[in-house]
């Protein structure tokens, strides 16, 4: 699955293309509890197809029932005419919460944009698919977009003249090492909108890759590295427990913003691992700071799609900002409970 803003922005634009007739919601307002954040957003199609949400179903039900009534063929009725964008409060009262689904208290508010413009659209994801980072203006008087290249992410704000919202690359990840649990957690990547890529110059693992949307390249990991010119926006994990593969790739990780660099492996082959990028290739305790592991978060797995489901959690915490509790950090949890660093802990249990 790609990254949602992309997913419903192409298929806004390709409905567009095609001569028909849509709309853009986005969330520009929550008051108390709501089931989709700020910033989210969702394409809804003359026809009534829909891609994207802005609440747990029922608020785009409305939506599709409203627009799709409003341009089949009694305009007199309609409620959402075209022209330039409106805001659309939902929630307000106890009986339409209670109605769209949300929760007790919650109140959104939508900015509808009606039949954007398709060059407009087109340009912005050719943008993002570069990897740029850009924000979009909207004018609230006539719906007119403005688009630049932004430097750094930024809140979406609204004004009495305008809506701008900054849309992201996607988020990406790079696996060093194709084995069992890498084709795990790159499905999950998958699934939480990443562009997953996996490196290993081992002819034996990259040949039985059976992931489809992956990204699989055979150079050596500290080149594929400096080739994927990691960002804020990208993420690092070495799964080879092969040194020769891992070690000099995660040097190359912690020269960049990557927003988590880790690598698999027991409480014993993560302090070897330090040691030896301490010893041989001049690191320090503080340079290695940014370097995880024993990766994962604490669930007493010792199998590949749970340890993969670990993984996936810590990387999304950290993406999100979200600050674990101690005890849910693998090396802290099985040293308070006294499990000994051998045995079982020597293989990738967490």
């Amino acid at each position: 699955m790609e990254n949602l803003d992309l997913v419903v922005l192409r298929a806004l634009k390709d409905w567009r293309l095609a001569g028909k007739r849509g709309l853009l919601a986005t969330v520009v307002r929550t008051w108390g509890s709501s089931p989709r954040p700020v910033g989210s957003t969702m394409a809804l199609c003359e026809d009534g197809s829909v891609v994207g949400s802005v609440s747990g179903g029922c608020i785009e039900d409305d939506l599709i029932y409203r627009f799709t009534k409003a341009y089949a063929g009694a305009p007199q009725n309609e409620d959402m005419p075209h022209g330039a964008p409106r805001f659309l409060k939902y929630g307000i009262k106890a009986d339409e919460a209670h109605r769209f689904g949300l929760p007790c208290g919650g109140t959104l508010e939508l900015l509808l944009e009606f039949d954007p413009d398709a060059q407009a659209l087109a340009t912005l994801i050719a943008s993002l698919e570069q990897g740029k980072l850009m924000q979009r203006s909207v004018n609230l008087a006539d719906g007119v977009v403005m688009l630049r290249e932004a430097e750094q992410p930024e809140a979406l704000a609204v004004s009495d003249t305008a809506l701008v919202n900054t849309f992201g690359p996607e988020y990406r990840m790079l696996l060093i090492g194709a084995g069992q649990l890498a084709e795990y957690l790159a499905t999950m990547a998958l699934f939480n909108g990443f562009a997953v890529t996996v490196c290993d110059p081992r002819e034996e693992y990259r040949g039985s890759w059976s992931v489809p949307g992956v990204k699989v390249v055979s150079d050596m990991p500290d080149d594929v590295v400096l080739a994927f010119k990691a960002d804020r926006r990208s993420c690092i994990i070495a799964l080879t427990h092969d040194p020769k593969l891992d070690d000099l790739a995660l040097l190359e990780a912690l020269e960049t913003e990557a927003f988590y660099i880790g690598a698999i492996g027991s409480r014993s082959n993560n302090e070897a691992r330090h040691q030896r990028m301490i010893e041989h290739l001049g690191q320090t305790r503080e340079t290695l700071q940014r370097l995880r592991g024993p990766i994962g978060i604490f669930i007493g797995s010792k199998t590949p799609p749970e340890i993969a489901v670990s993984i996936m959690a810590e990387v999304l915490a950290v993406k999100n900002g979200v600050t674990l509790p101690r005890d849910m950090e693998v090396a802290y949890a099985k040293n308070n409970a006294g499990v000994a660093s051998s045995g079982a802990d020597a293989m990738c249990s967490i």
